[in-house]
């Protein structure tokens, strides 16, 4: 399809910002992606588009992903009406780690960066534990999604003991190099795009300075000062959180170790998640009867009450699962890698691999299909023009994260600000200005580099 291929996430990101409505958003493209595979037939679009929505809910990975998304807004919706968030704030304030609106972002991000091992973990675990810290503080929902998502992503690509390093090394196996470990080792401090995007993150949680949208979205809006209840104690309180919590962490790690035969890195993500999530429900309906908070017919309607919030951002998921599935077919990603040439100049190969794989993954919202597309057309030209492998390396993994980090159809961009209580548009707004200057700065980065080594 040529340039027409970039059409839907164009009409997709130009009527979200528009309209801001994200459902209407992924529809008109998702029509827009199937009018051009019909050969403009829009009949038969959409008969496809209907299709195609099918399919992504008949494969069982995506289902798994739909699921959990679900029954995720009733785990939230226990812990949070049982008092357990609440009273886990109030844990961490008598143990002196949330006194300060500093010390609330140094958590969240430190979270975020250090349960390393598997992405919806961490964004999950960082965004619960944060949510109240950040209202305590008068810090908005905003600044809290921007800070679980800059650690994530990045902090998979910097910090790579998990299943992302595996799926890195099983991409670079094919090549011929010495030690494909390594050559990722190197490429670690040459990612500038990871590393300069959790520095920022740390500089905000320090110095609490936010900037451009984020800022005067945190002007406008209304601050309250959440204060917990003295009608029950806290700390017993905490136990409601603590327990479903613990065991959906622990049970994520149990099942990747499972699900990978004895090796955590090669685990299902997905499948791991959904049986945790499952086990941690389990835990909190046994916990919440047996200490009588709420009777059996309470859980469940709070349970549904919390899926029912959560039934818009699955829709979001869905449509956009769909949409990255109709961009594929139009070979998109394809389309945008094939821009990078042996034709440009050897200093500029390296600033250019990472603009195409940023423009990849940002109308895609994915960062592993990113990988799988830009990884054939890196590494050859790291061989035939002498680039050093983990130079080319790091360019390709900092623009696949840049697109899984900032793009509104990206599941970490959503899963964010799900975790977080905010709304994915804001956070979407609020987030893309610091990952575009730090993808310039990354770009600029890349081409000093290039005339300086290449």
């Amino acid at each position: 399809m040529g340039v027409l291929s970039l059409l839907p996430a164009i009409v997709a990101i130009a009527l979200a910002l528009w309209k801001r409505e994200v459902i209407l958003a992924l529809l008109a493209a998702l029509f827009c992606a199937e009018i051009l595979l019909q050969q403009g037939h829009f009949l038969h679009a959409g008969a496809s588009l209907i299709e195609r929505i099918l399919a992504i809910i008949a494969d069982p990975g995506n289902a798994q992903i739909l699921m959990f998304s679900l029954l995720m807004g009733a785990f939230l919706r226990l812990i949070r009406e049982s008092g357990g968030v609440n009273g886990f704030v109030h844990l961490l304030g008598r143990a002196g780690l949330t006194r300060t609106p500093r010390q609330a972002g140094l958590l969240a991000s430190s979270l975020g960066l250090g349960i390393f091992i598997e992405s919806n973990l961490s964004v999950l675990t960082a965004g619960i534990v944060s949510q109240k810290l950040f209202d305590k503080f008068n810090m908005s929902r905003a600044r809290l999604a921007y800070m679980i998502d800059a650690t994530c992503a990045p902090g998979r690509v910097t910090i790579p003991l998990n299943a992302w390093g595996a799926y890195i090394l099983g991409l670079l196996a094919i090549y011929q190099l010495p030690n494909p470990t390594y050559t990722l080792l190197q490429s670690i401090p040459l990612n500038l795009y990871a590393v300069l995007t959790i520095a920022v993150v740390f500089y905000t949680a320090i110095t609490g300075k936010v900037h451009g949208p984020l800022k005067a979205f945190e002007q406008n809006q209304q601050h309250h000062f959440t204060e917990i209840k003295n009608t029950t104690d806290p700390e017993g309180m905490a136990r409601f959180m603590i327990v479903p919590l613990a065991t959906l962490v622990v049970g994520i790690l149990v099942f990747m170790w499972k699900t990978g035969h004895g090796n955590i890195m090669q685990g299902s993500g997905a499948t791991s998640v959904l049986w945790a999530t499952c086990l941690a429900l389990v835990v909190s309906y046994i916990l919440l009867l047996s200490h009588k908070v709420f009777k059996h017919k309470d859980i469940i309607r709070l349970s549904f009450d919390g899926m029912s919030d959560l039934l818009p951002l699955v829709t979001t998921v869905l449509l956009a699962m769909s949409l990255g599935s109709a961009m594929k077919a139009l070979g998109t990603g394809d389309f945008v890698a094939g821009l990078v040439g042996p034709l440009l100049p050897i200093y500029l190969i390296v600033p250019f691999v990472f603009i195409a794989g940023a423009i990849i993954s940002f109308t895609t919202g994915t960062s592993w299909g990113t990988f799988a597309i830009m990884m054939p057309l890196a590494m050859p030209l790291a061989f035939s023009l002498g680039i050093p492998p983990a130079l080319l390396l790091s360019a390709v993994l900092g623009g696949g994260v840049f697109g899984d980090h900032c793009s509104p159809i990206s599941d970490t961009t959503i899963v964010a600000a799900l975790a977080s209580g905010c709304d994915l548009l804001d956070h979407t707004r609020t987030q893309l200005p610091y990952a575009l200057a730090v993808a310039g700065v990354s770009v600029i980065g890349y081409l000093v580099i290039g005339l300086l080594v290449l």
